[in-house]
């Protein structure tokens, strides 16, 4: 990053407003791409956690119900 003397003479517009606004203007594609990218990672995570949530809540309560009846059918 440039030094504090690049800034030190300009208004202060120019390095809250300015140099921001041309930062997303330059990188601001990349930055939606990675945001984008991001969530949809997130929502696969979400996706797996609750479908593996669901295939072992199945199991056990296919496990927990089968023992009991076959307990009892013997």
């Amino acid at each position: 990053m440039a030094g504090k003397g690049t800034f030190a003479g300009l208004p202060w517009w120019v390095t809250w407003v300015a140099v921001p606004v041309v930062l997303l203007v330059v990188f601001g594609s990349l930055i939606a791409s990675a945001v984008g990218f991001l969530i949809g990672l997130l929502f696969k995570v979400l996706i797996a956690v609750a479908l593996i949530a669901g295939v072992v809540y199945l199991a056990r309560r296919l496990k927990g119900s089968s023992s009991s009846s076959s307990r009892s059918d013997w």
